[in-house]
């Protein structure tokens, strides 16, 4: 691996640690977890529909063996809803209760305030090279 090759994925690592941090941060003063709003947004993608838990693992950005904890912890915050599968008593559905998405309204508003010095950095031209970039790396 060429030293340029390290370097540019050391900085794709720790840039995506840096992101992560800084939303925990935006996150925190409203009670909530970045896993806890990866959660959230994935339900509110279902438009609706109930999702089970491996469905929610899978989209998650960090995934985490301890979904199960968080979206007790959500529940419990009653931001989501859980209710036995009416075709298969083994599975749970979960879905976005009304207060989580009033809630992940507020959560997405301190969020994008901080993706907003983003977009004062780099233009559209830039963000569309780096995301394909980033694509390319990943295929």
């Amino acid at each position: 691996m060429s030293k340029a090759c390290f370097q540019a994925i050391w900085q794709i690592i720790t840039s995506g640690h840096w992101i992560t941090d800084q939303v925990t941060l935006a996150l925190k003063p409203l009670g909530t977890t970045e896993p806890q709003y990866n959660v959230l947004r994935i339900l509110q993608a279902a438009k609706g529909e109930p999702v089970a838990a491996q469905e929610i693992l899978e989209g998650m950005v960090q995934r985490s063996s301890n979904i199960t904890r968080i979206v007790d912890k959500l529940v419990a915050k009653g931001l989501l809803e859980r209710k036995e599968c009416p075709t298969n008593r083994r599975k749970m559905d979960i879905s976005l209760a009304p207060l989580g998405q009033a809630k992940l309204q507020e959560m997405d508003a301190s969020v994008h305030a901080f993706h907003q010095a983003y977009y004062e950095k780099m233009d559209n031209e830039e963000l569309e090279t780096l995301k394909k970039l980033i694509q390319k790396l990943r295929s």
